[in-house]
């Protein structure tokens, strides 16, 4: 399953055995068998409290609490009369008890409290038990909430309750306490308590106990606007943004999400279904299921305000004419949202880049899924944290790391490929296995994906996530995967995407999720087109450094030192992050190419970030383009090394004269494949890489093969690899005209060194007539007298005698000057050979 439920909470395991040991204490051990059925979940703290009620054999109305921190049960309060519970909460400190509950007629004559009113909502004194106070006493019924404060080091002189009236309004209750008589607390203003309307004429509100914030919705002229209000740690509140809702609230009626467990509203699919999920990264999610009548296909949209657009999904069920048990139940997973319809399919949407339909998994019936989910209903909470108030257990909801690798390896639909190669990259939970797992997995599955090229999307997806985890900022910045437009239709499921009126921000001093979100809105409100970096610029400065290098012009040294100073950077960050030794003679050699590009993307990554991002200091900015660039480059050199453990190959493999296996072509087919993947993003290989790649080439290619790939650019002849070539290969007839190949291949700056490394005549033959050419490109015709003597020279061959003076004179004089780096000059002796056995040759002789 691609969901794991770890349990938090269960009554029957964390509070039954509680009860009944205080049943036993009593003499009533078997009362709990009984009345298990009146056991229930109330309400979830934000500090993960858990209040529950139940009923004694009595019938009395029993809170209790549920301390998640000691694990430890504690009894708050009895109220001595068979009352039903609408909703319950308890303040920070665990002196003050707010309920909720609904008497029967008969009861509510006869109630000393408040006669004649249906629903009562109450506050108590419980620390030590003492008053109880009526908020309210009316027939409508009342939800109660208190707040909690962000700061809970020292108990507040003031406490902050909300009532949530089914007549559609919600108040503020200040609750001044004071200390009497030691450690009892009692409410201060118990005859005046200070209230304030927060919402009125609402039809929806839903709570984020995790953030202290509510949403709500008002209908204006048919209109949803969609409210939200931050509560501070004072009686201070802000409405933070306004956003208009294009969806149709009247099947929704009156509606309240997470106050509390609701045992009293429907969830089931004749209903509509809304919610609203948030995460730290400053996304934000709406999320409606409308009702729905037909068996066959079902309905939902999520209005990504973060990203200015909303998506409408139809799904077809799973099959048709069976019957839908309950309503669809969504999940807020932190970076993704969850759509389950038990029985049907489960929808796990990716809300960071929710562009692209690959990018979120769609599972059907057929999964084995449904053996993990309950069909039942479900409350998703903050923090990833979801209740099933059927069975009163709280579970942690995670990606299961170890289904999502298996469904990887197993599944054969590009698609679902794509989404659970970046559902595996979000769990970031202990990311060095993870990619060693879909490093395996890529190996030997590289033409596995007709739609993408697997490499690069692991390598781009990888390193986005490995940033995004450290660092949200950036998100927006940096792409996050190779494909950028998707056609392929995924079966069972179809999409409409409309844009959206953006929220408007009714605060202008933001922090925190307030400050990331609004950043959000402002990047889809002003940047067209997106500020996703791309390699273009770097592309076309690493083209026009090279091509001035071999014009011989030269930048200013102060920049390409610093890039260089980039490179090595990365280097020692790759270095630093291996943790065994080395096998491939990767970031060893002098690539100066490599580094060069390297240094570029860093530098121009660097500057990217810094024209957009605000905030952050030029020493983070740089940090980040570092770390970003170095991921990449480490990533390549991990599929190397995890290619070459694999296949169990060695050192030795880099010796020329011998001839490739099926092991070391498999490495190279890989390297191929790299190579060409990082081509199209013009992204940089590790220094050493070409060498590899091409001394493998040799290895493993028949000649005409090895120069095709030359001549297409896929092997780069580098001074390293030749020379090796030069060195190790013997001068056999079939060695000859290999080198002969690979030297009439080479650069002229290379060549001229490689030529001097292979004692042959070819080799004599063009160094004769580079220095010639060479030695005559300055030369003007001096007159006869100025010759040297024939007579010095034992030829008589006339025209050859001619050119040897004049090679002598020039030589001699201070017109040409050779320097063959480090070599001996080549002299006219050498020179005269070399013409005659060519004149020989050419002549038949």
């Amino acid at each position: 399953m691609a969901l794991r439920l770890v349990g938090d909470f269960d009554l029957r395991e964390d509070v039954l055995p509680w009860l009944q040991a205080q049943g036993a204490e009593g003499g009533i051990a078997d009362i709990w068998e009984t009345n298990y059925e009146s056991l229930r979940v109330l309400n979830v703290e934000r500090n993960g409290n858990i209040i529950y009620t139940y009923k004694d054999d009595k019938e009395n109305v029993i809170f209790g609490l549920f301390d998640c921190q000691t694990k430890q049960n504690k009894h708050l309060y009895t109220f001595e009369k068979d009352l039903q519970v609408i909703s319950c909460s308890i303040n920070s400190e665990k002196t003050l008890l707010a309920a909720s509950l609904v008497q029967s007629t008969e009861e509510g004559r006869r109630n000393e409290l408040q006669p004649g009113s249906r629903c009562l909502t109450l506050l108590v004194e419980i620390y030590p038990v003492n008053n109880v106070k009526v908020l309210k006493a009316v027939d409508s019924y009342i939800w109660v909430q208190f707040l909690y404060p962000y700061v809970e080091t020292h108990p507040l002189s003031q406490n902050h309750l909300l009532l949530i009236s089914e007549e559609k309004y919600i108040e503020q209750v200040h609750i001044q306490v004071t200390q009497e008589d030691g450690d009892t607390v009692v409410i201060k203003n118990c005859d005046h308590l200070p209230r304030n309307r927060i919402a009125e004429d609402f039809v929806w509100a839903q709570w984020d106990v995790a953030e202290q914030r509510l949403y709500y919705i008002n209908l204006k002229k048919s209109k949803s606007i969609l409210k939200c209000i931050q509560f501070y740690a004072d009686e201070n509140f802000n409405l933070m943004f306004e956003a208009p809702l294009d969806i149709s609230l009247r099947d929704l009626g009156f509606k309240l999400v997470n106050f509390g467990c609701d045992y009293h509203q429907d969830t089931s699919s004749k209903h509509s279904t809304l919610c609203v999920f948030t995460n730290h990264t400053g996304s934000l999610c709406v999320c409606y299921s409308p009702k729905f009548d037909s068996w066959e296909q079902i309905t939902y949209s999520v209005f990504y305000f973060h990203k200015g657009y909303s998506k409408t999904f139809t799904a077809a069920l799973g099959s048709a004419g069976s019957p839908v048990p309950m309503g669809i139940t969504f999940l807020n997973l932190g970076y993704y949202v969850a759509v389950y319809l038990p029985g049907h399919f489960f929808h796990l949407l990716n809300i960071q880049y929710p562009d692209l339909l690959c990018h979120s998994l769609f599972l059907t019936g057929n999964n084995k899924m449904f053996d993990v989910l309950p069909h039942c209903p479900l409350q998703s909470l903050s923090n990833s944290l979801i209740l099933n108030w059927c069975s009163g257990t709280l579970y942690r909801a995670f990606l299961d790391q170890s289904y999502l690798l298996w469904f990887l390896w197993n599944t054969s639909l590009d698609w679902e490929k794509m989404a659970a190669l970046h559902c595996v990259l979000s769990c970031g939970q202990d990311p060095c296995f993870l990619e060693g797992q879909i490093i395996q997995w890529i190996s030997e599955n590289l033409a596995a994906c007709h739609s993408f090229d697997l490499l690069q999307e692991f390598l781009i997806a990888s390193s986005y996530w490995s940033i995004f985890l450290e660092s949200c900022s950036m998100a927006m910045l940096l792409p996050w995967s190779s494909v950028l437009t998707w056609n392929t239709e995924i079966p069972g499921i179809t999409l409409v995407t409309e844009e959206i009126a953006l929220p408007l921000m009714k605060v202008h001093s933001l922090k925190g999720y307030w400050e990331r979100l609004n950043a959000n809105l402002q990047y889809v409100k002003y940047t067209k087109p997106r500020l996703h970096y791309h390699n273009t610029v770097v592309r076309r400065e690493w083209h026009n450094l090279i091509s001035e290098e071999k014009i011989g012009k030269r930048r200013a040294t102060a920049y390409v030192r610093n890039i260089l100073d980039y490179a090595l950077k990365v280097i020692s960050n790759i270095e630093a992050r291996n943790s065994e030794p080395r096998l491939m003679l990767l970031l060893q050699e002098e690539d100066h190419h490599q580094r060069l590009l390297m240094g570029l993307m860093v530098s121009e990554l660097k500057g990217h970030l810094l024209s957009h991002l605000q905030g952050v200091g030029r020493k983070k900015t740089e940090q980040m383009a570092l770390d970003y660039v170095s991921k990449l480059v480490y990533l390549i050199c991990r599929i190397l090394e995890s290619n070459w453990r694999r296949h169990k190959l060695h050192p030795q493999v880099l010796h020329c004269n011998r001839h490739g296996s099926a092991a070391e072509f498999a490495v190279f087919h890989i390297m191929t494949r790299i190579l060409e993947a990082t081509s199209s993003l013009f992204l940089p290989l590790p220094p050493g890489f070409h060498t590899l790649h091409t001394i493998l080439g040799v290895r493993c290619l028949p000649l005409h093969n090895l120069l095709h790939y030359v001549d297409n650019g896929v092997l780069l002849l580098t001074e390293t690899a030749v020379t090796k070539l030069m060195k190790d290969l013997d001068n056999t007839e079939k060695n000859e005209k290999l080198k002969f190949a690979i030297i009439m291949r080479l650069p002229p700056p290379i060549g001229q060194k490689i030529f001097r490394l292979w004692d042959h005549p070819v080799s004599s033959n063009i160094i004769s007539r580079n220095h010639v050419t060479r030695l005559l490109q300055n030369y003007k015709k001096q007159p006869r007298s100025s010759m040297i003597n024939k007579s010095s020279f034992s030829v008589e061959f006339l025209p050859l005698n001619y050119f040897i003076e004049i090679l002598t004179h020039l030589e001699s004089s201070n017109q040409a000057f050779c320097d063959f780096e480090g070599h001996d000059n080549v002299d006219a002796e050498f020179v005269e050979e070399a013409a005659l056995r060519h004149t020989t040759m050419l002549l038949g002789l």
